[in-house]
């Protein structure tokens, strides 16, 4: 047969392959057939493939998957596609790295409706579905008319006949007591739940434990299903409820005890997202946002004790260059501790989280900042407050952070029971305590190390690995510069930078640059769609010298640049959202533009630019403005 593969001879460059339109209403799932050759020692910069989701209206494609393990064999992916109403294509990427002598090859890509979990076996691929090799037992392929097993069974379920095949695990080479053999289907790629089902057959002289599991990333095991009846000379149904959030494997386990064991027959394995009965009361699935908080507009499902007095209070601090704001926009909400005072020597914050359910995995993210403290041992922790209210643990507590930054922390933890996050700031005696910030509370499904595998949404730059799509227009000696920490000159630039507080973001030195010189960093050509766009960054414009800075939109063709927003002057010391919405049915660029101000504290820094397709949902006040507002440093409470 024939297979297609990345021609080696352009270095540094992207083999891309599209596909035609495709438009599936139905939930369909994608299978590649691919291989990536290496030499033996393992290249800092691999070859990699990359499999990408290109939607109509979207500028940019979504990542799906990508691989750049070698192997001396065919490896099949599976890739669930979820049903939407936009046309698509689907982009395969090759790149070769710094490996000379890689090679990648792709021998079929297929698009099926269906779940890739789904699998009647009659194909060569086996839907990816992969057995565990164990020196004695096994799953093998039956059926086909070859007579290749003592206990082959007369027909497979799909088609009824000798000429069917399907899955089996015999028990004629079982050596030890409890051999195992193990079927494990492709890991989900799409949140997905409902009725999962398949036919089996068992024949059993002695004990045989046949038993369905879930398995996580982490490797966590949730046993779903275990056959009751010792006999099924007949094709059996099973049904089971399945949920699967984040992206999981399908275990199908049998366990023999002797030789004379006997089978256990698979076929038909198929998947429908309602759940199997509908006496389970249709679990709504947990939806994690609720679970979160931004704190604009009151507390969300979050709460405190009335016993502890308010130990927690939202406040608001206009722009100013003292005090920083908050983390979501810079002018909006956060929750400060310890922002009363009482005549007692110390006080108690609890904040509570909604209900969370047991048994899934999960990974809380938040935003904390710190403001004189001299001990920090109680300023902030976080316990998990499991539903008896008997068992609490604490999960996480603030070691050390620099002050009056915001900082992110994140934790997975998963819990048996359901449970609750709780906030807890405190401290003995007045003098010790400073004040505790907290923003941007966001749960999500999967552990956090999880989500760090999957490579980032490519609308979003947050400078953390490199500059994304945006390089520079060098002109005379301004230019931006990627850093972490805080500037050089005191008084300007800021303290670290929005996307976790202590990772990258991009800015203009004053100091190298003269009153009036201008940077650039420009966005590689963008898809142009119809309809809106949402682009929203945050800045830093904080120094008694800073200039402008401005955003352009430059069409393809055009020589002109069209001016979406500006800043002029100092505007505050935290980092402020900014939200600009445009349209450009042709293909086109956006440009930061910063000019140096009158002094050297003129440091104007921009982090986390997120491209949204449709309307932004909020709008700016403002979009050109200059200085900042007369009340300086008010804060409400």
């Amino acid at each position: 047969g024939h297979y297609i593969s990345v021609d080696t001879s352009y270095e540094g460059e992207k083999a891309v392959l599209s596909s035609p339109e495709l438009y599936s209403e139905e939930w369909s799932c994608v299978r590649l057939i691919y291989q990536i050759a290496a030499t033996s020692e393992p290249s800092p910069d691999p070859a990699r493939l990359n499999l990408y989701l290109r939607q109509e209206g979207e500028s940019f494609d979504r990542l799906l998957w990508s691989a750049k393990e070698p192997s001396d064999s065919w490896l099949i992916a599976s890739l669930d596609l979820m049903n939407s109403t936009k046309k698509y294509k689907i982009i395969l990427e090759g790149e070769m790295g710094q490996d000379k002598s890689a090679s990648i090859a792709v021998f079929e890509i297929k698009i099926t409706p269906g779940y890739c979990i789904e699998c009647d076996f009659e194909e060569n691929h086996l839907c990816g579905f992969v057995n565990r090799w164990n020196p004695n037992v096994n799953w093998f392929v039956g059926g086909g008319n070859i007579r290749n097993s003592q206990s082959i069974l007369p027909k497979d379920h799909t088609l009824n006949s000798e000429l069917g095949h399907y899955m089996y695990v015999d028990s004629v080479y079982v050596k030890h007591f409890q051999e195992v053999a193990q079927l494990i289907s492709p890991k989900t790629t799409a949140p997905m739940s409902g009725c999962l089902s398949f036919y089996y057959q068992l024949k059993q002289e002695s004990s045989i434990v046949f038993t369905v599991y879930l398995r996580d990333t982490s490797g966590f095991y949730e046993e779903i299903w275990k056959t009751e009846s010792a006999l099924s000379a007949d094709w059996a149904l099973a049904e089971v409820d399945f949920n699967a959030p984040y992206p999981m494997e399908v275990i199908f386990e049998v366990a023999f005890n002797s030789a004379k064991g006997g089978y256990v027959a698979l076929d038909d394995i198929s998947f429908s997202p309602v759940y199997c009965s509908n006496q389970t009361g249709m679990r709504t699935p947990f939806n994690p946002a609720e679970a979160g908080c931004n704190f604009e507009e009151d507390l969300c499902n979050f709460y405190q004790d009335h016993k502890d007095g308010p130990g927690w209070s939202r406040v608001k601090v206009k722009r100013n260059v003292y005090r920083a704001g908050d983390h979501t926009t810079g002018f909006g909400y956060y929750l400060l501790a310890n922002t009363k005072f009482t005549s007692q020597p110390g006080y108690l914050g609890r904040l509570y989280g909604p209900t969370l359910p047991g048994n899934l995995q999960f990974c809380l993210r938040f935003f904390y900042a710190l403001y004189g403290f001299f001990q920090m041992s109680g300023a902030l922790a976080v316990y998990i407050f499991e539903e008896n209210h008997v068992v609490q643990e604490k999960i996480w507590s603030v070691l050390d952070s620099p002050k009056g930054v915001w900082t992110q922390a994140e934790i997975s933890f998963k819990k048996p029971m359901p449970c609750k996050v709780v906030f807890v700031s405190w401290c003995k005696s007045f003098w010790d305590c400073g004040l505790v910030a907290l923003d941007d509370v966001s749960l999500s499904l999967g552990s956090c190390q999880a989500a760090d595998v999957l490579l980032p949404n490519p609308g979003e730059c947050t400078f953390e690995k490199d500059e994304c799509v945006f390089t520079q227009k060098k002109r005379g000696r301004g230019s931006w510069h990627r850093r972490r920490g805080p500037t050089p000159t005191s008084y300007t630039g800021p303290k670290g930078d929005h996307t976790t507080g202590v990772g990258y973001y991009m800015y203009i030195e004053a100091s190298n640059m003269v009153y009036g010189q201008r940077a650039y960093l420009v966005s590689r050509s963008l898809r142009g769609t119809s309809g809106k766009q949402c682009l929203t960054f945050f800045y830093h414009m904080y120094g008694a010298g800073t200039g402008l800075l401005s955003v352009y939109l430059k069409k393809e063709g055009d020589d002109e640049e069209i001016p979406l927003w500006r800043r002029t002057g100092e505007q505050s010391i935290s980092w402020l959202r900014g939200l600009i919405e445009y349209e450009s049915d042709r293909n086109y660029q956006i440009i930061f533009e910063a000019i140096r101000g009158v002094s050297m504290r003129s440091d104007t820094a921009i982090d986390d630019i997120l491209f949204q397709a449709g309307p932004c949902l909020e709008v700016e006040e403002i979009q050109f403005s200059s200085g900042y507002p007369d009340s300086l440093n008010e804060i409400e409470y």
